[in-house]
C-alpha cells in the first residue's frame, strides 16, 4: 500500500470529553480545538436535550424502525430497506448478488454532526481536510445509505437501496445537538440505533468482502461527499484517518478506485444555475426523491437520480455516451481543487468551513 497510516488506535468508540478542558482528547497542542460554544454544534457526550421524542419513530411513517419503507415510481413499485445488526449478514450477501449488475452505487451517510476544528493560525490548503479529520475520528457514523443502478441509470428493481443503520447512543457518544435535532425529525430512531444498531466492525469486515471495494468496475456516486468517505475509510480500516490529506487520497484510490461527486462535476460548470445543495440541484433536474430527506437511503437515491440527470444532460461525449474523464476521482473541497475555483477567490468548500456550515449528512441541503 502507498501510505501508512499513523494511529493505530480502533475508532469505534468515543473517546472522552472533559468539558473543563481546553480541548478535546488534549490541550490545543494536541491539534484541534472544540467547536464554539456559541454555536448550535456544540459537542455533547450524554443524554440529548433535544425536544423530539428520543426515538424519532412513535408515529412516523417514516421510521427507520420500520423493516422498509414502499414508493411508486415509474410505475413500479420500490423499496428502501432498512439493515439492523439482526439481519445485516443477509442483506450483504443480496447486494453481493445485485452488484454484478448494477455496478453503480450511490452513497450517503448520516452522522452527528461536527463538534471540532483543527488549532491553525489560517485556512491553509489542507485545513478541510483537517477539519474532516478530527471529526471523524472522534465521531461514529450514524446511517449509511446504499443505491444501485445499472450503467444507463437504471434503478435495480423491487429493492435498489439498503439502509444500514449503526449501534449510536446518546446516552454515551459525541455528537453535535442540532444534528441530532434534525435526524429525530426526520425519523431516525435512536433508542433501536442504541439497541439493534450494527457494530461497525462487523459492518467493515462484511463491506471488504462484498464486492463494493477494492474494484475499478464498481462507480461510487455521491454528494460533496469528503466525510462520507472518511466514514467509509474508518469503517474498513478500524483506524483513524491519515495525518495528511496525500495518503487520504491513496487510501480512497485503493479502496474506491473510481468515485464520482456530483458538487465537484457542478463546480465544473461556469455560469450555469446549479448551485446549492443536493434537493435543489435535484430540484433543477427534475428528479423526484423518494423517501424522507435527511435519511440516507433517500438521499442516496435522489443522489443517484441526480448524477444520471445531470451526466446525460452535461457530461456526454460525441457518441452520445457519458464521459467521466473530466470528474472521476475528485472530491469537491479536497485534493487540487480545494482551494480555488474557476474565476478565483476561495473555494465554496473553504467558506462553508470557516461558516461552520457543514451539514451533518454531507448534503448541503
Amino acid at each position: 500500500m502507498a501510505a501508512s497510516l499513523t494511529k493505530s488506535t480502533l475508532s469505534t468508540e468515543s473517546p472522552p470529553f472533559n468539558p473543563q478542558r481546553g480541548a478535546l482528547l488534549g490541550s490545543p497542542s494536541g491539534g484541534y480545538r472544540p467547536a464554539s460554544r456559541s454555536r448550535s454544534n456544540s459537542p455533547h457526550l450524554g443524554r440529548s436535550t433535544s425536544p423530539f421524542p428520543p426515538g424519532g419513530a412513535s408515529g412516523n411513517s417514516q421510521s427507520n424502525a420500520l423493516a422498509k419503507y414502499t414508493f411508486q415510481y415509474q410505475g413500479e413499485t420500490l423499496e428502501i430497506r432498512n439493515v439492523w445488526a439482526e439481519n445485516v449478514q443477509e442483506e450483504m450477501a443480496v447486494i453481493r448478488s445485485v452488484i454484478e449488475k448494477y455496478p453503480y452505487v450511490a452513497m450517503d451517510t448520516e452522522f452527528p454532526g461536527v463538534v471540532a476544528k483543527p488549532v491553525t493560525e489560517a485556512y491553509t490548503s489542507d485545513y478541510h481536510y483537517k477539519s474532516l479529520k478530527v471529526n471523524v475520528d472522534l465521531l461514529k457514523i450514524i446511517q449509511l445509505g446504499l443505491s444501485f443502478a445499472d450503467e444507463n441509470g437504471n434503478f435495480c428493481p423491487g429493492c435498489p437501496c439498503w439502509q444500514f443503520n449503526f449501534k449510536f447512543d446518546l446516552n454515551g457518544d459525541m455528537f453535535a445537538q442540532d444534528s441530532i435535532d434534525l435526524l429525530n425529525k426526520s425519523g431516525i430512531s435512536f433508542e433501536d440505533h442504541a439497541t439493534r444498531g450494527i457494530d461497525p466492525l462487523v459492518f467493515g469486515e462484511l463491506l471488504m468482502v462484498s464486492g463494493l471495494v477494492l474494484d475499478d468496475r464498481v462507480k461510487w456516486v455521491s454528494f460533496h461527499s469528503g466525510y462520507d468517505y472518511g466514514y467509509l475509510l474508518k469503517l474498513l480500516t478500524t483506524v483513524d484517518l491519515p495525518a495528511d490529506e496525500k495518503a487520504f487520497f491513496e487510501y480512497l484510490k485503493v479502496y474506491f478506485p473510481c468515485i464520482y461527486d456530483i458538487k465537484y462535476m457542478t463546480s465544473l460548470l461556469d455560469g450555469h444555475r446549479f448551485h446549492g445543495g443536493l434537493q435543489r440541484i435535484a430540484d433543477e433536474l427534475g428528479c423526484q426523491r423518494l423517501g424522507a430527506e435527511h435519511q440516507a437511503g433517500s438521499d442516496s437515491l435522489l443522489t443517484m437520480a441526480a448524477y444520471f440527470a445531470l451526466a446525460k444532460a452535461k457530461f456526454t461525449g460525441s457518441e452520445g455516451k457519458i464521459d467521466d474523464s473530466k470528474y472521476m476521482n475528485e472530491l469537491f473541497g479536497y485534493g487540487n481543487n480545494h482551494t480555488v475555483r474557476k474565476g478565483g477567490g476561495p473555494s465554496a468548500a473553504m467558506r462553508e468551513v470557516s461558516a461552520g456550515s457543514i451539514s451533518n449528512s454531507g448534503s448541503d441541503a
